[in-house]
């Protein structure tokens, strides 16, 4: 590169040993944007003599590239409940247990159906996985804190956990051949809808 290409600010290697005319800095790590150094770039913008303008600040005698803020919100605020289950000098499993908890008992219920050890595999298998949800609902409402568990408010991930662990394991029992559990009205449901 030329001396005179835009984003170097005459330093066609990004390196100096002081701010260059644009107010970036040009020491070794600093970020320069458009000069094909590596892991430099430019801000482009000056600095003010009483400090920092449009990303770039002084600190020190130095002028480091500073991100500015955004204009718009680009997350959401951690749901009720979504602290660490456990102390922060704690390992991070241990953080986050309650959705292990859950997690695991889903893992194993779709290891018992993929498995299918024993002639009723599917089903127990099922229940498992429906009774996964049911504790999560259950942590949810429970511990003041769950991690990761926590998706939306309190209450939302209740009623979602139960309602769809509840559903699971009802249809798990009712399941053919050989349903655990006889429902009339809804097998007269489907027998309507079916036929």
């Amino acid at each position: 590169m030329t001396p005179g290409t835009p984003g170097t600010a005459g330093n066609p290697d990004g390196a100096a040993d002081g701010p260059s005319k644009n107010g970036s800095a040009g020491a070794p790590g600093s970020r320069a944007s458009g000069s094909g150094a590596s892991g430099s770039r430019a801000s482009g913008s000056g600095v003010s003599a009483g400090g920092a303008s449009n990303g770039v600040a002084s600190t020190g005698g130095a002028t480091v590239w500073k991100r500015p803020a955004p204009s718009l919100t680009t997350d959401t605020a951690r749901p009720e409940g979504g602290g660490r289950a456990a102390p922060g000098d704690a390992p991070a499993p241990a953080r986050q247990w309650p959705l292990l908890t859950v997690l695991g008992l889903a893992g194993l219920g779709l290891l018992v159906v993929g498995t299918d050890a024993f002639p009723q595999a599917f089903r127990i298998g099922t229940m498992l996985v429906g009774a996964a949800l049911l504790v999560g609902a259950v942590l949810r409402r429970m511990l003041p804190s769950v991690g990761m568990l926590a998706v939306r408010s309190r209450f939302t991930d209740m009623i979602t956990y139960g309602v769809m662990g509840g559903l699971i394991v009802l249809l798990a029992l009712m399941v053919q051949p050989k349903p655990w559990l006889k429902i009339p009205f809804l097998e007269d449901i489907l027998h309507l809808t079916v036929t």
